[in-house]
Protein backbone atom coordinates (compact mmCIF):
# COMPACT_ATOMS: atom_id res chain seq x y z
CA UNK A 1 0.00 0.00 0.00
CA UNK A 2 1.27 3.47 -0.87
CA UNK A 3 1.97 5.91 1.93
CA UNK A 4 0.76 9.47 2.08
CA UNK A 5 3.50 11.73 0.74
CA UNK A 6 2.70 14.78 2.87
CA UNK A 7 3.14 13.06 6.25
CA UNK A 8 6.45 12.30 7.96
CA UNK A 9 7.20 9.18 10.06
CA UNK A 10 5.46 10.75 13.07
CA UNK A 11 2.36 11.66 11.05
CA UNK A 12 3.15 15.38 10.90
CA UNK A 13 2.32 17.28 7.73
CA UNK A 14 5.20 18.67 5.67
CA UNK A 15 5.89 19.96 2.19
CA UNK A 16 7.52 17.31 0.03
CA UNK A 17 11.07 18.14 -1.11
CA UNK A 18 11.05 17.95 -4.92
CA UNK A 19 14.52 19.46 -5.30
CA UNK A 20 16.16 16.22 -6.43
CA UNK A 21 13.42 15.31 -8.91
CA UNK A 22 13.97 15.77 -12.62
CA UNK A 23 11.88 18.39 -14.38
CA UNK A 24 9.51 17.05 -16.99
CA UNK A 25 6.62 18.27 -19.09
CA UNK A 26 3.48 17.92 -17.01
CA UNK A 27 -0.19 18.34 -17.79
CA UNK A 28 -3.42 17.80 -15.89
CA UNK A 29 -7.07 17.90 -16.93
CA UNK A 30 -9.85 18.31 -14.37
CA UNK A 31 -13.58 18.75 -14.78
CA UNK A 32 -16.68 19.52 -12.78
CA UNK A 33 -20.24 20.74 -13.16
CA UNK A 34 -22.84 23.02 -11.67
CA UNK A 35 -26.43 21.77 -11.85
CA UNK A 36 -29.19 24.38 -11.76
CA UNK A 37 -32.73 25.23 -12.74
CA UNK A 38 -33.33 25.43 -16.50
CA UNK A 39 -34.27 29.12 -16.17
CA UNK A 40 -30.93 29.87 -14.50
CA UNK A 41 -29.04 28.08 -17.26
CA UNK A 42 -31.05 29.99 -19.89
CA UNK A 43 -30.21 33.29 -18.17
CA UNK A 44 -26.50 32.43 -18.23
CA UNK A 45 -26.70 31.39 -21.88
CA UNK A 46 -28.53 34.53 -22.98
CA UNK A 47 -26.10 36.80 -21.15
CA UNK A 48 -29.00 38.53 -19.43
CA UNK A 49 -27.70 38.19 -15.86
CA UNK A 50 -27.63 41.56 -14.12
CA UNK A 51 -24.15 40.84 -12.70
CA UNK A 52 -22.66 40.43 -16.17
CA UNK A 53 -21.12 37.61 -18.21
CA UNK A 54 -21.15 34.62 -15.86
CA UNK A 55 -19.10 32.38 -18.14
CA UNK A 56 -16.33 34.93 -18.79
CA UNK A 57 -16.12 35.78 -15.09
CA UNK A 58 -15.96 32.10 -14.07
CA UNK A 59 -13.26 31.43 -16.68
CA UNK A 60 -11.09 34.27 -15.37
CA UNK A 61 -11.69 33.14 -11.77
CA UNK A 62 -10.58 29.61 -12.68
CA UNK A 63 -7.41 30.85 -14.35
CA UNK A 64 -6.61 33.08 -11.38
CA UNK A 65 -7.27 30.21 -8.95
CA UNK A 66 -4.84 27.89 -10.72
CA UNK A 67 -2.16 30.59 -10.42
CA UNK A 68 -2.91 31.00 -6.70
CA UNK A 69 -3.23 27.30 -5.83
CA UNK A 70 -0.23 27.21 -3.48
CA UNK A 71 -1.76 30.07 -1.49
CA UNK A 72 -5.01 28.13 -1.06
CA UNK A 73 -3.81 24.54 -0.52
CA UNK A 74 -1.25 24.55 2.33
CA UNK A 75 1.27 21.97 1.09
CA UNK A 76 1.24 22.74 -2.64
CA UNK A 77 4.40 24.10 -4.23
CA UNK A 78 4.22 27.47 -5.98
CA UNK A 79 4.45 26.67 -9.67
CA UNK A 80 5.29 28.64 -12.79
CA UNK A 81 2.43 27.47 -15.00
CA UNK A 82 3.05 27.76 -18.72
CA UNK A 83 -0.58 27.29 -19.77
CA UNK A 84 -4.02 27.40 -18.15
CA UNK A 85 -7.15 26.78 -20.18
CA UNK A 86 -10.63 26.86 -18.65
CA UNK A 87 -13.47 25.76 -20.93
CA UNK A 88 -17.08 26.27 -19.89
CA UNK A 89 -20.05 24.80 -21.77
CA UNK A 90 -23.78 24.86 -21.17
CA UNK A 91 -25.51 21.46 -21.17
CA UNK A 92 -29.18 22.28 -21.74
CA UNK A 93 -30.26 18.62 -21.75
CA UNK A 94 -29.12 18.17 -18.13
CA UNK A 95 -29.43 21.81 -17.01
CA UNK A 96 -25.75 21.99 -16.09
CA UNK A 97 -22.71 24.13 -16.67
CA UNK A 98 -19.73 21.89 -17.53
CA UNK A 99 -16.24 23.09 -16.61
CA UNK A 100 -12.90 21.73 -17.77
CA UNK A 101 -9.45 23.02 -16.87
CA UNK A 102 -6.13 22.06 -18.47
CA UNK A 103 -2.91 23.16 -16.77
CA UNK A 104 0.62 22.66 -18.14
CA UNK A 105 4.18 23.32 -17.07
CA UNK A 106 7.73 21.99 -17.06
CA UNK A 107 8.58 21.25 -13.44
CA UNK A 108 9.63 18.82 -10.74
CA UNK A 109 6.10 18.32 -9.42
CA UNK A 110 2.65 17.77 -10.89
CA UNK A 111 -0.07 20.20 -11.73
CA UNK A 112 -3.19 18.22 -10.74
CA UNK A 113 -4.09 20.46 -7.82
CA UNK A 114 -3.93 23.56 -10.00
CA UNK A 115 -6.38 22.06 -12.51
CA UNK A 116 -8.73 20.89 -9.74
CA UNK A 117 -8.56 24.30 -8.06
CA UNK A 118 -9.34 26.06 -11.34
CA UNK A 119 -12.48 23.94 -11.81
CA UNK A 120 -13.57 24.36 -8.19
CA UNK A 121 -13.22 28.14 -8.15
CA UNK A 122 -14.88 28.52 -11.56
CA UNK A 123 -17.83 26.50 -10.19
CA UNK A 124 -17.94 28.57 -7.00
CA UNK A 125 -17.93 31.74 -9.09
CA UNK A 126 -20.92 30.53 -11.09
CA UNK A 127 -22.70 29.72 -7.83
CA UNK A 128 -21.85 33.12 -6.36
CA UNK A 129 -23.05 35.04 -9.39
CA UNK A 130 -26.31 33.09 -9.68
CA UNK A 131 -27.25 32.37 -6.05
CA UNK A 132 -29.66 35.31 -5.92
CA UNK A 133 -31.86 33.63 -8.55
CA UNK A 134 -31.20 29.94 -7.76
CA UNK A 135 -30.14 28.80 -4.30
CA UNK A 136 -30.68 25.14 -5.25
CA UNK A 137 -27.62 24.91 -7.51
CA UNK A 138 -25.34 21.94 -6.87
CA UNK A 139 -21.60 21.87 -7.51
CA UNK A 140 -20.48 18.34 -8.23
CA UNK A 141 -18.23 15.78 -9.83
CA UNK A 142 -15.00 17.76 -9.53
CA UNK A 143 -12.40 15.20 -10.56
CA UNK A 144 -9.08 14.56 -12.23
CA UNK A 145 -9.60 13.27 -15.77
CA UNK A 146 -5.99 12.93 -16.89
CA UNK A 147 -2.41 13.71 -15.93
CA UNK A 148 0.86 13.30 -17.75
CA UNK A 149 4.48 13.52 -16.68
CA UNK A 150 6.54 12.69 -13.65
CA UNK A 151 7.49 9.42 -12.05
CA UNK A 152 3.94 8.05 -11.96
CA UNK A 153 3.56 8.59 -15.70
CA UNK A 154 0.30 8.89 -17.58
CA UNK A 155 -3.08 8.52 -15.89
CA UNK A 156 -6.40 8.70 -17.70
CA UNK A 157 -9.71 8.15 -15.94
CA UNK A 158 -11.62 5.32 -17.56
CA UNK A 159 -15.23 5.76 -18.66
CA UNK A 160 -16.39 3.37 -15.91
CA UNK A 161 -14.91 5.42 -13.06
Amino acid sequence: MSKLTHLDNQGKAYMVDVGEKTSSRRMAVACGKVSMAPATLAMIGSGSHAKGDVIATARIAGIQAAKKCSELIPLCHPLMLTSIEVQIELDSDNSQVLIEAVCKLDAQTGVEMEALTAVSVAALTIYDMCKAVDKNMVIGSVLLMEKQGGKSGHYKRSAEQ
